[in-house]
């Protein structure tokens, strides 16, 4: 029988996907049609992203999974009509993107690039950097993205510490969890990387209070999500110096508004969502693995749990 794969992501995305999911699909011994328009009770899988056309679900009673295009679900995972399976994107290309962005950063912030760059001609200020086991780097989210980062930063010498939601255990790697694990961490960080998922118990995590809370002159660094970070609390914790820098690459508005305040603090970096993206050929490779699973009986993987909305 051959599926048919409603393509909900947008024709943008369809140029980029189509010849990697042909191919992948092939590959996994699947006969499969990718459309972007069908009868909802012929389709067996849907392929989404928040950026595509579809927000009723209900139509679609033969589809079988939900599997998104992007890691983020917190734009779908609480639309009533979505009742079928929903998987979140694992992409290893996306994992190796935030590891090198977050790798570099750290190592920028923690090597004091930006003096030696921004230096003006016979400034000439021989600072000696500490070694990478006298710093410690925070990590919040010790998920897929941030497990990563943080054993990438750990092979490199650095102490590393994180804070999730439920307990950790990784070897080597200081894990903590519940308010008094925030606390720690945030105390303890010298260089702080936020990787954890928007859910309503991480909206505005880093406020007034907990921004008090970190150490001073630490650097923040949020390749996450923009809701993370209480954006008021945050430029003043900046002007008052308790945050030496902060690296930023998610916003709550994308494209960061031209005024807004961010673009024009010397202590903060903009990136514009680059740290990590969705590769085609990667993900292609994913969908069609995952399709395959439940085609033969298997679970499928990086479901997506409704009460913790990842």
């Amino acid at each position: 029988m051959t599926l048919t794969l409603l393509f909900a992501a947008g024709d943008e995305a369809l140029d980029a996907y189509q010849l990697p999911l042909i191919t992948e699909l092939r590959k996994a011994g699947l006969d499969a049609r990718i459309v972007t328009d069908a009868p909802p009770e012929t389709v067996d899988y849907i392929l989404y992203a928040p950026s595509g056309p579809l927000t009723d679900f209900t139509p679609f009673t033969r589809c079988k999974a939900v599997l998104s295009l992007w890691a983020g679900v917190e734009r779908i995972v609480s639309n009533p009509t979505l009742t079928q399976p929903l998987a979140r994107m694992v992409d290893p290309g996306l994992t190796q993107g935030m590891i090198e962005y977050v790798t570099g950063h750290v190592l920028r912030h923690h090597l004091g690039m930006d003096a030696h760059i921004h230096a003006r001609p016979g400034a000439w200020r021989p600072i000696e950097p500490p070694l990478a086991q006298e710093r410690i780097v925070g990590f919040l989210g010790l998920g897929q993205l941030g497990q990563g980062c943080a054993q990438a930063l750990q092979a490199l010498g650095f102490q590393v510490i994180g804070w999730s939601s439920t307990p950790k255990v990784l070897p080597g790697i200081a894990c903590h969890h519940g308010p008094e694990g925030l606390k720690s961490v945030l105390q303890a960080a010298e260089i702080l990387v936020t990787l954890l998922p928007h859910t309503p118990q991480t909206e505005s995590l880093l406020n007034e209070t907990r921004l008090a809370q970190m150490r001073e002159g630490a650097v923040l660094i949020n390749p996450g999500r923009g809701a993370l970070i209480d954006e008021p609390a945050l430029l003043d914790a900046l002007d008052r110096g308790q945050i030496a820098h902060a690296t930023l690459d998610v916003f709550r508005a994308e494209p960061l508004p031209a005024d807004h305040p961010f673009w024009h603090h010397p202590r903060v970096t903009v990136t514009p969502h680059i740290a990590a993206t969705t590769r085609a050929a990667s993900a292609a490779r994913v969908i069609a693995n995952n399709i395959a699973r439940v085609e033969t009986g298997e679970t499928l993987q990086h479901e997506v749990s409704r009460d913790h909305g990842y």
